[in-house]
């Protein structure tokens, strides 16, 4: 078992693939059968896994974010502004953390699937994931 830490630098709200700097870190070139475990550690930021070759697809899902959960609805908690209770709503949907099978040294995604760093908050952000090997 191995494990990992990966800052990925944001430069504000959007979908972010993150699959090649976790494929760069990451050592599982011997492993034949194992998984991967993707945890962030923020409550405003969530991860996915999705279609990674049409870039319209992560437009979409930044409109489809805005209706789901609107900012213009009557929030309680906003000390860090409007952006605040939307994106931890948000990081709660979606999730903070992934397993990914290893097969052969590799991860075992679909032909058309990448990790996704979903960046929920307005301004740039150093989001921290933990990744562990086993």
């Amino acid at each position: 078992m191995k494990q990992f830490n990966l800052t990925i630098k944001t430069p504000g709200r959007g979908y972010y693939l993150i699959t090649n700097e976790i494929e760069a870190i990451i050592d599982i070139n011997s492993i034949k059968i194992g998984l991967l475990h993707v945890f962030l550690q923020h409550s405003s930021a969530s991860l996915t896994i999705n279609e990674n070759a049409d870039p319209t697809v992560r437009e979409d899902f930044k409109s489809f974010e805005e209706q789901l959960v609107p900012r213009n609805f009557p929030y309680k908690h906003n000390d860090e502004g409007p952006d605040d209770m939307p994106s931890h709503i948000k990081s709660s949907l979606f999730g903070c953390e992934l397993t990914v099978p290893i097969r052969n040294g590799r991860l075992a995604l679909g032909t058309w699937q990448g990790i996704y760093l979903c960046e929920h908050r307005d301004y740039p952000h150093n989001r921290r994931l933990i990744l562990t090997e086993y």
